[in-house]
């Protein structure tokens, strides 16, 4: 008679495993790497915010003035130019536009889009970037291995970037400039979608 403890089915995902295979590939590593590539122009740009908010304007005065004064087409459009700029401006301030327009679903509709879009300009600046010699000569020689890893890992980045409050823009630059094959993000990036519509389903309910 057999023994059923030996023929129990072991779950699918095992965490200490997978805690070891990840390590052992340098996946942690990939993604500390990647961050910290991606802090410069992020820092800089929000020093440029916060001198904007301290000696220009209120930033959220700012936000609410573009909103209110823009047609539909200017916001979105300026929507598109802050996901293609870093992304970090809050998308969900226009997600909250959206639902206050007389068009609230379609509005939600050509934010995920643009939002999408924008990012997919993102990732082409980055594969553009690689057009100076002296970045292209950084990323090839000193950044052989982590070329390597993008390939393999740069999905996830970029589903984190789709789904959570982190700039969407940037981990999509980055995947660029680390050659992370163009079609797997155009099928990852398509997650931003999905976290338009949570999103919107939510702030919808209260605004």
């Amino acid at each position: 008679m057999s023994d059923p403890i030996k023929h129990r089915k072991k779950p699918w995902f095992q965490p200490e495993r997978a805690h070891k295979y990840y390590k052992i590939t340098g996946f942690y590593n990939f993604v500390v790497d990647s961050i910290k590539k991606s802090m410069p122009p992020v820092i800089i740009v929000v020093a440029l915010l916060v001198l904007f908010h301290f000696f220009v304007m209120p930033i959220n005065e700012a936000l609410q003035l573009a909103v209110d004064e823009l047609p539909d087409a200017g916001v979105l459009a300026f929507f598109y130019l802050s996901e293609t700029a870093l992304g970090l401006i809050p998308p969900e301030l226009f997600i909250a536009w959206a639902g206050e327009t007389a068009t609230p679903i379609l509005n939600l509709s050509l934010i995920a889009l643009f939002s999408y879009l924008g990012g997919f300009t993102a990732y082409w600046i980055g594969r553009r970037a690689l057009k100076i010699p002296s970045l292209h000569n950084y990323l090839e020689v000193k950044m052989a291995k982590q070329l390597v890893m993008a390939r393999k890992w740069g999905g996830i980045l970029i589903a984190v970037g789709a789904m959570l409050p982190l700039p969407f823009a940037m981990a999509s630059l980055v995947a660029g400039m680390l050659k992370y094959p163009v079609k797997s993000w155009a099928v990852v990036g398509l997650l931003r979608f999905v976290r338009f519509a949570i999103y919107g389903a939510a702030i919808f309910s209260v605004v």
